[in-house]
């Protein structure tokens, strides 16, 4: 670079390179996001050194070098660098998986739900809703041991379904 030419004024041809890194960054990535991620290192780069580019030469082959340095650079670091050994936490779930559980719920829902109304609606109350028995009776116009009965009942009718006692 001559010091007529201030190292800023590239700026503008190297914007108007960016898609043409963003394609060449994408066949060697093959992965958008790993593509940008690669462009924008690049430009990083090459803004950060924008003095150490000699004027009169081709300033899309100086990109398009850093840019294949740089991904090369990345391809070397990842070989050595080991992923999911034996030891590493990242390998242990650390949420149990819930799908026996959410299988399960529906089937105990859909067996509620085949209950008549009288029993689903106090099993309901009393059961997923925690009301007492004495409130349960009071909302549902009935004695405190008609809803013992029915809540015992309903239970019942819910294990039968399911086939094990829950």
């Amino acid at each position: 670079m001559t010091d007529q030419t201030p190292p800023r004024s590239i700026i503008p041809d190297v914007i108007d390179l960016i898609p043409a890194l963003r394609a060449y960054a994408r066949s060697l990535s093959r992965n958008q996001a790993d593509a940008d991620d690669l462009v924008q290192e690049t430009l990083l780069k090459a803004l950060s050194n924008v003095d150490k580019f000699q004027q009169g030469t081709r300033l899309r082959a100086w990109l398009f070098t850093i840019l294949r340095n740089t991904f090369f650079t990345k391809v070397r670091i990842s070989a050595r660098e080991k992923t999911g050994a034996e030891d590493c936490v990242s390998g242990e779930m650390s949420v149990a998986a819930s799908q026996e559980w959410t299988v399960r719920g529906r089937e105990l829902m859909a067996a509620i739900d085949r209950l008549p109304s009288h029993y689903r609606e106090i099993l309901i109350l009393v059961v997923m809703l925690g009301e007492s028995y004495e409130d349960a009776a009071r909302i549902c116009n009935c004695a405190v041991g008609t809803v013992k009965s029915r809540v015992s009942r309903a239970r019942q009718l819910v294990m039968d379904e399911l086939g094990e006692a829950l």
